[in-house]
């Protein structure tokens, strides 16, 4: 698969069969995602994969303010909470900021590692789909997360079950412009 094919087929899942996803795919899908860049190479982006009753725990309990993510959470074998290691990106050695965008880069860099993450899951025939409506507090306590990671968003992964069909996008030059 090219990366142009990658890209232009990867597609968000929102249902999926109740075929397990193996351990070691998992692992294969996270060593490629761990080839995101990162700001000063800080690779601060960890993967917590999610099964069982906790992962059921979480659909139930961390998803009050927008139910339907549960629900898709609850039919996904397996949920990714992709959390950072905080105070590392854009920070210098010092603990001063590197730029006026202040920790801004920690969730750019966490977004990076995300989509990478499911452009990686696509190309081994998984589906994905980014969650960023959850409850980060409840999610957060489940995980056991210490204070020195922080919840960014949540990717419940899986077979899909049937084929997602593309958006109509934009033309070229509402996205682009030259100076």
């Amino acid at each position: 698969m090219t990366a142009k094919e990658c890209i232009l087929g990867r597609r968000s899942i929102r249902s999926y069969k109740p075929d397990p996803v193996d351990h070691s795919l998992l692992e294969e899908v996270v060593a490629e995602a761990s080839y995101a860049p990162s700001w000063k190479h800080t690779q601060i982006a960890r993967y917590i994969a999610v099964e069982g009753a906790l992962k059921d725990k979480i659909a139930d309990e961390g998803f009050s303010m927008f139910p339907g993510n549960g629900n898709i959470v609850r039919q996904a074998p397996v949920l990714i909470a992709v959390t950072v290691i905080k105070n590392r990106s854009g920070y210098e050695r010092d603990g001063s900021f590197s730029t006026d965008r202040g920790d801004g880069w920690q969730m750019f860099d966490a977004g990076v590692a995300a989509q990478t993450f499911c452009l990686a899951a696509y190309e081994h025939g998984l589906g994905t789909v980014i969650q960023g409506i959850f409850d980060r507090e409840t999610i957060t306590s489940l995980l056991g997360l210490g204070e020195d990671r922080e919840l960014v968003c949540l990717i419940p992964t899986g077979y899909p079950e049937g084929d997602a069909i593309a958006p109509k996008r934009k033309e070229v030059s509402e996205y682009i412009s030259y100076q």
